[in-house]
């Protein structure tokens, strides 16, 4: 089974090159003058994609194929207040730009919207702003040229005091949406409301592709074992949703999350690295039947703890027990 590693937005490594800078609504209105502000938030946005390019540009270098864009490439994009400023316009070349080099060598990139975009919300107007969300992320996708393939991956959202219902209320608004943004989704279990098993019902019901998040899956689940709930999972990945934009007789690879616990008093938060122990008993017992899979680290040290980790990957490669390394963020697991 191939395994490509990739990691969250932001290096640790290479220095000053944030392709999340931004600017608040105060100091937007205390410039004072509209147009010049609506510039300003242009220009930044302009470096933020620049930043991004370096970034790309970096992850080929380090054979890393596998890469989230952050969600902030744009300032204050989906602000009420500016609901008449169109930055993607501006921007065009400079999106265009990105999207060239990211199929130009064949990477997979994805967003995560945060978590304001709730689906499962009973009020209108929280719909409203998430619907509002998701066409920005599928817009600034399309201005990229990119397919289908490259997704915005969501949570199903919160409880609020009925589980069920809010399940359902997901599956009513998800399936309004418009196909063009229902096609770019893929759903994550999380760490506190919806665990793998609820989630992974949501996706057969609305046919969208599961991300399996094994910290999450951890610290909330039903008694279920990860690699249990896998041939499941792995056939969300098979949908008319999911294989939209993939080349006749191909698949996307199912994809991943993966992080460790801070600590055994804060199991719940992110450590600086990734422990390579569970990670790889998981991907062991999933790999007979999986022919590639793609691992997001969400590690706080981002691109830093996939080369920790990949270092790690390297002597348990040296002890024959199925594990080869491939290049400097990929690796083949035998069962």
């Amino acid at each position: 089974m191939i395994v490509r590693f990739g990691y969250v937005a932001m290096s640790t490594v290479i220095p000053d090159c944030s392709p999340s800078k931004t600017m608040t609504m105060a100091s937007f209105n205390k410039l004072g003058d509209r147009e010049a502000g609506l510039r300003k938030l242009e220009s930044i946005a302009r470096m933020n994609l620049h930043n991004t390019l370096r970034l790309l540009k970096h992850n080929v270098g380090s054979d890393i194929k596998v890469y989230r864009l952050t969600s902030k490439l744009v300032p204050l994009a989906t602000h009420p207040d500016l609901a008449d400023w169109n930055p993607l316009a501006a921007l065009a070349e400079e999106f265009a730009e990105v999207g060239s080099y990211v199929k130009k060598h064949g990477l997979r990139v994805s967003f995560h919207p945060d978590h304001f975009t709730v689906l499962s919300t009973p009020r209108p107007e929280v719909l409203a702003s998430s619907i509002r969300d998701l066409q920005h992320h599928t817009d600034m996708l399309d201005a990229m040229g990119l397919p289908a393939t490259a997704k915005s991956n969501i949570h199903i959202g919160g409880a609020y005091g009925d589980k069920p219902l809010s399940a359902e209320r997901f599956c009513v608004q998800c399936s309004a949406l418009p196909l063009a943004l229902r096609e770019r989704l893929t759903l994550e279990n999380d760490d506190k409301t919806f665990n793998a098993v609820e989630t992974l019902e949501v996706c057969r019901r609305m046919e969208l592709p599961m991300v399996l998040d094994i910290h999450h899956q951890w610290v909330n689940n039903e008694g279920e074992l990860p690699w249990e709930l896998w041939p499941e999972i792995l056939k969300t990945w098979t949908s008319p949703l999911a294989l939209k934009d993939v080349p006749p007789g191909g698949q996307l690879p199912p994809k991943i999350h993966v992080s460790s616990p801070r600590s055994p008093s804060d199991p719940r938060s992110h450590a600086d690295g990734v422990e390579p122990a569970p990670l790889v008993a998981f991907l062991k017992r999933i790999a007979a039947d999986t022919p590639a899979v793609d691992v997001m680290i969400e590690a706080k040290l981002k691109d830093g703890a996939l080369f920790g980790l990949m270092e790690e990957m390297k002597g348990l490669s040296e002890g024959g027990n199925g594990i080869m390394v491939l290049n400097g963020a990929s690796v083949n697991i035998e069962p």
